[in-house]
């Protein structure tokens, strides 16, 4: 039972934006749970609001409108800015390859699909980033861990009794 509720939470965190599936992939393999499993979980949880998103994408875009009043004359932020400029010189590809590295899967879809990438190609190219992100971090993680000598130990509980 202890299992299936650290699933849960695995599955919730990574489908909470900014925590971001290959965020929540190393924190489950440092934590000690099962690599695969955790892999899975954490890329169907974050794979789930994204695609939520970009299915309701229109009705947030108007609640946001409402949300913040009619500021069309408002100054683009700096991160609107560096999207636009990802988006001129590397397109819905680039922008969705390198932006959930630096705001997120979820605000990296929104951004794709206000400057203009469909709901089929943003779809396609952000599951092809979250899976190819997920899977290069679950790597990465597991490589660690066995340097660290940790591959088949609670990492977690390791650090807190040395305290």
């Amino acid at each position: 039972m202890d299992l299936l509720w650290a699933y849960i939470v695995v599955f919730v965190m990574a489908a909470i934006p900014f925590f971001e599936a290959f965020g929540v992939i190393a924190l489950g393999m440092l934590a000690g749970l099962p690599e695969i499993p955790v892999i899975i979980i954490s890329l169907l949880g974050n794979i789930a609001t994204v695609l939520l998103l970009i299915l309701f994408i229109n009705k947030i875009k108007e609640w946001r409108r409402r949300k913040k009043g009619e500021a069309a004359d408002k100054e683009p932020t700096k991160r609107a800015m560096r999207a636009k400029n990802l988006w001129n010189k590397y397109g819905l590809p680039g922008l969705s390859l390198i932006g959930p590295l630096f705001v997120g899967s979820h605000l990296t879809a929104f951004m794709c699909l206000s400057l203009g990438g469909t709901k089929k190609k943003t779809t396609i190219w952000m599951l092809t980033s979250i899976i190819l992100w997920g899977l290069i971090f679950a790597l990465l993680t597991h490589a660690g861990i066995d340097f660290l000598n940790y591959e088949n130990q609670n990492f977690f509980k390791d650090i807190i009794s040395k305290n």
